[in-house]
């Protein structure tokens, strides 16, 4: 009886132990992951081929725009075209990244004709919130952007564009049955299949962590937080209902969001509905415009001119 009783002891012991481990982590890496930090991010290189596209959209003359959803401040950048138009771009940043960061991609499709719109995420930049939501939430505002400026504007024709968690951000948003007529076509680059697989693939990747028990206790504490569980923002699944036109871009040497990961998105993307893929040749995760300028202007280019022309 007293060794049973000791055995007892030890084994809640050692239960008790693991599971103030757990928390510990999950604590550290939920923030690492989710919470809001307001440190400078990591700009386009002066040695980069695309940092005069930078350098050019620095002259433009930019207004801001701001909105309210979800209770929340967003604040946007606002560039018109060169010539009057009712086309517009929603171009969407990334993970620990805000729209400054967004820069070359402005200039992009500032030179092929288009208004450009540049919104803080919420938790980022001039924006508020707490959290980063990996799309859950941003998706409901990247729509709020895109009514307010059909309500500015009845004859817009918008397009939405993303780059990492910007590119998840607009595929969750294809599905959305308050996503406006307005929105005519999507582009993506280098986004995730969905949140639990890019989380659990950085943890093995960065960390050398399986997914039990540390990736289902984040998410549970993400579940508490913010209210949705990390397998419930899926890129496939909205693709999978998606009925826009979509151009998926992903870099071959990708190893932040796996390159495996642009034919997951690809092939999720019902069949019926236009889907092009671009993949550059020794591009790294976010570089594949830098990696291969032309090729990139090239291709996006000619699916705006397809599916959302320049008056």
């Amino acid at each position: 009886m007293k060794n049973k009783k000791r055995l007892l002891k030890w084994f809640f012991g050692i239960l008790i132990f693991l599971l103030i481990i757990d928390t510990s982590a999950t604590l550290y890496f939920y923030k690492v992951a989710a919470i809001r930090n307001n440190t400078p991010v990591s700009q386009v290189s002066k040695k980069s081929n695309n940092y005069k596209l930078v350098q050019k959209f620095n002259k433009l003359n930019k207004s801001t725009k701001t909105l309210t959803n979800d209770n929340l401040k967003l604040d946007a950048w606002y560039v018109p075209a060169e010539s009057t138009t009712n086309k517009t771009v929603i171009v969407v940043h990334g993970f620990r990244q805000d729209k400054s960061n967004m820069r070359q991609y402005g200039e992009l499709f500032h030179e092929l004709g288009y208004n450009v719109l540049m919104p803080d995420n919420r938790g980022a930049g001039s924006s508020e919130g707490e959290y980063i939501s990996y799309g859950f939430y941003d998706k409901e505002d990247i729509i709020a952007w895109a009514n307010l400026l059909t309500k500015e504007n009845n004859k817009s024709k918008i397009t939405l564009f993303g780059l990492s968690m910007g590119a998840a951000t607009v595929m969750m948003a294809s599905d959305q049955k308050n996503l406006p007529d307005s929105v005519t076509n999507i582009i993506e680059d280098c986004g995730y299949s969905n949140v639990w697989d890019e989380i659990t693939y950085q943890a093995k990747a960065s960390y050398d962590i399986p997914a039990f028990p540390l990736v289902y206790s984040v998410s549970l504490e993400n579940r508490i937080r913010q209210g949705w569980f990390f397998n419930e923002a899926s890129s496939t699944q909205a693709l999978a209902n998606d009925k826009l036109p979509i151009l998926l871009i992903h870099g071959s040497k990708d190893t932040y969001v796996p390159t495996s990961m642009l034919n997951e998105n690809y092939n999720a993307v019902k069949s019926g509905t236009p889907k092009e893929k671009l993949l550059i040749s020794g591009a790294a995760h976010a570089k594949s415009f830098e990696t291969n300028p032309s090729l990139y202007e090239k291709t996006v280019s000619n699916f705006m001119t397809q599916y959302n022309p320049v008056n």
